[in-house]
């Protein structure tokens, strides 16, 4: 039986030689049919669009917003949108996973942020200067000169904490109370400083003063996810980032992650990311899969 979720399509990023970056930039028509695509999906990765023309609607989740241009607006991994009678629709879509935020983590909680609140509408001089800052990232990108990924990376750190500034403060939540909630935060605080104390489910409940059972119960009843998948994603993320930041042997970022057998790691990074630690260095988190996006560094056409 189809689940609805599987009646989603999900769209992963594929993007080609000679680029080989987690990483798009361009046109509605540059990028292709699916940057405007009338059907519900989701992605896995991230997606921003500054919308400068057209009439229709874009749903995400359930809000739907009538296009009034200039938008600008965030998709996150996992949420469900599409593009509802959109005619005349112009503007740029930037693409990325999440392997192009590693050198600024911290985007990872603004984007997260962004994405509940991903429609707004920038006025006068703060449109003009997303506008430019947009061109600038396109230019970095289509020339692709000495160091434009990192050029790249920072125009997209400008980019996501200027938004962030002009979307304003999240609205106030009431933030759960109790014990439960108190252990899920000291967990997940843990895990923001990679280390030891953090590689198993038992040094984390050692560390936060509970037992591995009650700390098993309680962050997945609070947060949907088991401390195994949380600390999995921790130790898989700071791999990637040793791998393309360092110049660290794979012997030595499998120590880094708590790994003393480095065949293990290799498993591990493989079962985890789909690819070995050394091709994942090699093509610095190039992600091959079915959301092909054209050559933009070269102006090919969309097939």
């Amino acid at each position: 039986m189809e689940t609805v979720e599987s009646a989603v399509p999900v769209h992963r990023l594929q993007v080609p030689a000679p680029l080989q970056l987690p990483f798009a930039i361009g046109s509605f028509d540059a990028v292709g049919p699916l940057s405007r695509a009338a059907f519900p999906h989701r992605h896995t990765f991230y997606e921003i669009v500054f919308v400068t023309g057209g009439r229709g609607a874009h749903v995400i989740d359930l809000s739907r917003w009538e296009l009034r241009p200039p938008h600008l607006c965030f998709v996150n991994p996992g949420q469900v949108h599409h593009w509802e009678n959109a005619t005349g629709l112009h503007g740029q879509v930037i693409l990325f996973t999440e392997d192009f935020l590693l050198d600024h983590p911290g985007d990872r909680e603004l984007l997260r942020v962004l994405g509940e609140r991903p429609w707004f509408s920038p006025a006068g001089a703060d449109a003009s200067a997303f506008a430019r800052l947009i061109a600038d990232m396109e230019h970095e990108h289509r020339t692709g000169q000495e160091g434009f990924a990192s050029v790249l990376r920072a125009y997209l750190h400008v980019l996501v904490v200027r938004a962030f500034r002009l979307a304003g403060p999240a609205p106030e939540r009431p933030e759960p109370s109790g014990r439960p909630a108190q252990v899920t935060r000291d967990f997940v605080r843990l895990l923001a400083r990679p280390g030891p104390e953090a590689w198993t489910v038992g040094a984390c409940a050692a560390r936060v003063g509970v037992s591995v059972g009650y700390l098993n119960d309680t962050v997945k009843r609070t947060t949907g996810r088991t401390p195994g998948q949380w600390i999995r994603q921790t130790r898989t993320h700071e791999a990637k980032r040793l791998l393309v930041r360092t110049d660290l042997t794979v012997r030595q970022v499998a120590a880094g992650v708590g790994f003393a057998d480095p065949a293990y790691f290799c498993r591990f990074f493989r079962r985890e990311t789909g690819i070995s630690p050394g091709a994942f260095r090699r093509g610095s988190g190039a992600m091959h899969h079915d959301y092909r996006v054209p050559s933009l560094a070269h102006g090919e056409p969309q097939a």
